[in-house]
């Protein structure tokens, strides 16, 4: 998958598309997958450094960072630093060393943040009924006080 740090990335989608070639018949796929991926969200900007943000914890797959509208005490973001929509695209399209390295992400920023001992809530919005934002995929990392209910009724 094409990372997103380490070099700039063209500023249209139909380039993106090029930085990646699958073989055969997984090419129209792969090219409808990467079109999808908007290059330009605030994200891939943060990634690409083109826009600061409070940094929690970073390695060479994932950046965590503090949401810049909290919704609990601590409230943090991780993101995959390959292009994924969302958690059905990871789970499709990552290989498995950024999987394991999204999931190992998210459990070091919530230790790093010491929210273990009382505990906190990990969500991801996946498109429209999700109320996904950021069409890329992140995880909100919720705790410092009571979350409260997942869902009011």
């Amino acid at each position: 998958m094409q990372r997103l740090s380490g070099k700039s990335l063209p500023k249209d989608e139909a380039s993106l598309v090029m930085l990646k070639k699958p073989i055969g018949h997984h090419l129209k796929a792969e090219e409808e997958r990467l079109m999808s991926y908007d290059n330009q969200n605030i994200f891939a900007k943060i990634i690409r450094g083109e826009i600061p943000c409070n940094k929690h914890d970073e390695c060479d797959d994932t950046l965590a960072f503090h949401d810049i509208q909290p919704q609990a005490a601590t409230h943090i973001l991780v993101i995959p630093k390959g292009a994924y929509v969302d958690m059905s695209d990871f789970a499709a399209n990552a290989s498995a060393k950024e999987q394991a390295a999204f999931i190992e992400a998210i459990g070091r920023a919530a230790r790093l943040a010491g929210l273990e001992e009382g505990g906190y809530r990990v969500i991801s919005n996946c498109g429209a009924h999700g109320h996904q934002e950021v069409p890329h995929l992140h995880m909100h990392i919720l705790g410092g006080e009571p979350i409260g209910p997942l869902r009011a009724r």
